[in-house]
């Protein structure tokens, strides 16, 4: 069943046993878990069927530290959520992703990738994806990896049908949870605004909030603010350790022959550093995509080789004489340390039009990330040449130390972190079921969960998460 609000839910006089908050792709995904184990629950999606100026207002804020999106074009506020301007890339974070790296400070999860193995099945069947295939090596230091470019589901669009028909399902448009009351063991009702007004308050024996890897924070800030400590008992790292994806153009590249490495129907390849390589050069994740560059473009390289790398000119020439397909420009996205420091907090001058207090999200990039963008294309050139697969060169900028470009992709619209996963309760704030520490009936799905970022992009183990905990709380809640 689909509401155009909350007045025309209670009217229909439909029994919940639990509540989501947002129906993007964690919040659908547990909805249709548990309505599989016979759980009535209610999704409660604070924008309507389509996009809206006013109803993207509520996302502005600012962010403090190094140059991002606006707020309010980084994500979107209707049915389906951010999925509806999602490119499709998937990609499961790598097993070495969960473990812990010793040079990096407060890294590693409470699971491993073996505890999502079980639902990629699930996962494909979700995204509409063929089965991932396994990695190939290029060197013991750098492999190959795929990264499928899938039909990019919008999951409004997917699931309306069958949420529309769910006897056990209510999906309730317009309707923006505010702030959650607690006792500091458990969360005792949600306040309501529905339709531009307040639409009073819910009550339910279970609450998951996933609305997104920045509302997920403020909405808990808020709400433990409001409760004196009532919803997050264990608070001290809730907003931290905020993460996305830097992604920026890192140079270019001359190979022997295109079809060395396997490429997508766009001509790209996609390669990451193994585990070795990264502890011994003491850097994060990485990923390199090679774009393929027209012929012209490649003449203009070399051109430039020429000035200030002759032998490489030479080389370079000489492959070009044989294979006119033979460049690439390298994009590269990489991991980002999980820092205590990068974080979302309240304003304490703005507010939304429901009276809460919109975002400030302080972000910086770590000396760790960028000797991981240098080093990391150091690797991959490092690779070609001992291989005779090509040659690099990377991009000025990089090599002098130069400022970040402001002209580029700067990140992947990527937000990890603010309520991650953990045993520690000073370091973290849900556990490695995605309860929130302390509560008995609060649990947190989405990226927002995420210890580390890894190189991979988020939504296929945002989905193999909420398969996940759909499972756990349908057992839970039988119970």
């Amino acid at each position: 069943m689909i509401f155009d609000g909350y007045e025309a839910f209670r009217a229909a006089d439909f029994a919940p046993k639990a509540c989501i908050l947002g129906s993007g792709p964690a919040g659908t995904t547990i909805a249709r878990k548990l309505s599989a184990a016979g759980i009535p629950v209610v999704v409660l999606e604070a924008g309507s069927r389509e996009f809206s100026n006013d109803s993207q207002d509520f996302y502005r804020g600012i962010t403090v530290g190094d140059p991002y999106f606006g707020l309010d074009v980084a994500r979107l506020r209707f049915m389906g959520g951010s999925s509806n301007h999602w490119a499709g890339w998937c990609r499961v974070l790598d097993g070495l992703d969960f473990a812990p790296k010793a040079w990096v400070p407060d890294s590693g999860w409470p699971i491993g990738r073996a505890d999502i193995e079980p639902f990629l099945p699930d996962v494909r069947d979700i995204l509409d994806l063929p089965a991932f295939r396994p990695d190939v090596p290029v060197s013991d230091e750098m492999r190959w990896v795929q990264l499928i470019k899938s039909p990019a589901v919008r999951f409004a669009d997917k699931f309306a049908d069958e949420l529309d028909r769910s006897r056990n399902i209510a999906v309730v448009l317009d309707t923006y949870v505010t702030e959650l009351a607690g006792d500091g063991k458990r969360v005792t009702g949600a306040r309501l605004w529905s339709n531009g007004r307040d639409a009073g308050s819910l009550a339910v024996d279970y609450f998951i909030v996933c609305t997104g890897g920045l509302e997920n924070s403020r909405l808990l800030l808020w709400s433990n603010e409001r409760t004196n400590g009532g919803v997050v008992p264990n608070a001290a790292a809730l907003g931290r350790y905020w993460m996305e994806h830097p992604t920026f153009e890192g140079g270019n590249a001359i190979l022997a022959d295109y079809g060395a490495f396997e490429v997508d129907a766009v001509n790209e390849a996609f390669f990451s550093p193994t585990l070795s390589a990264m502890e011994r050069l003491r850097i994060l994740n990485f990923g390199i995509r090679l774009v393929e560059t027209p012929y012209p473009g490649v003449k203009r390289i070399i051109a430039d080789l020429a000035c200030v790398a002759p032998d490489m000119a030479e080389w370079t020439s000489s492959q070009l004489s044989q294979n006119l397909r033979c460049a690439a420009q390298l994009h590269v996205a990489w991991e980002q340390a999980p820092l205590a420091s990068n974080r979302i907090e309240l304003s304490r001058t703005d507010v939304d039009h429901a009276g809460v207090p919109r975002i400030e999200l302080h972000w910086r990039k770590s000396e760790l990330e960028r000797r991981t963008l240098l080093e990391g294309l150091r690797l991959f050139g490092a690779t070609l040449a001992r291989k005779n697969l090509g040659r690099v060169r990377i991009a000025d900028w990089i090599l002098s130390g130069a400022d970040y470009p402001t002209n580029q992709e700067t990140a992947g619209n990527h937000h990890m972190g603010g309520t991650r996963m953990g045993t520690d309760v000073t370091t973290s704030v849900v556990d490695a079921d995605c309860k929130v520490h302390g509560m008995d009936n609060l649990y947190v799905g989405g990226s927002s969960v995420f210890c580390t970022s890894g190189q991979a992009n988020p939504t296929t183990t945002i989905t193999a998460l909420a398969c996940r905990l759909g499972e756990h709380l349908g057992k839970v809640i039988a119970n």
